[in-house]
């Protein structure tokens, strides 16, 4: 009688979500995923003074958060935000804030996946005051975009966006 056994450790289940990536375990979004240029961005926070504005960043890197930040971002790591989207949603609500920008590394993975989660969001809730987008290239679009850029970043390290990494 053959055995029903996995013969391979890696085949077992908690193998098998070990393996799978943090997202597989939320609903993958409906939405898609607006997007901001880094231009744009770069005018607000040049129009808008941290205390008077009506957007928020949110860096989205945890394991990867090196090299530094665009300034005044808040960093909420992507991994935790499906599971509190209903208190940020709120807290970001009551801010008054209209448009929040997801970014990670290129805001292809997580900075899409967070912004398309947050439409839902706002669609399920009847929403049509606040907006979810993405910065189009991500943090590492905006550090290699120039001086003008780099000088709105905070704990800005050279050598970090020199080497080749910081996946999204």
């Amino acid at each position: 009688m053959a055995s029903t056994a996995p013969t391979n450790p890696n085949d077992t289940p908690a193998a098998a979500a070990a393996a799978a990536p943090w997202h597989a375990a939320y609903p993958a979004p409906t939405s898609e995923a607006a997007t901001i240029s880094r231009e744009q961005v770069l005018a607000m926070l040049k129009a808008s003074p941290i205390g008077s504005r009506d957007f928020v960043l949110v860096d989205l890197r945890r394991n990867d958060f090196e090299g530094g930040t665009i300034r005044g971002s808040i960093n909420l790591p992507a991994q935790s935000l499906y599971p509190t989207l209903p208190a940020v949603y709120a807290t970001l609500r009551a801010a008054g804030l209209r448009k929040i920008i997801f970014y990670c590394g290129s805001s292809t993975g997580r900075g899409s996946r967070a912004t398309a989660w947050l439409a839902d969001h706002l669609a399920s809730v009847g929403d049509t005051t606040m907006e979810s987008l993405a910065l189009a290239g991500g943090i590492k679009g905006w550090a290699n975009a120039g001086e003008e850029y780099v000088e709105w970043m905070d704990g800005y390290e050279a050598a970090v966006w020199a080497k080749a990494g910081s996946h999204c």
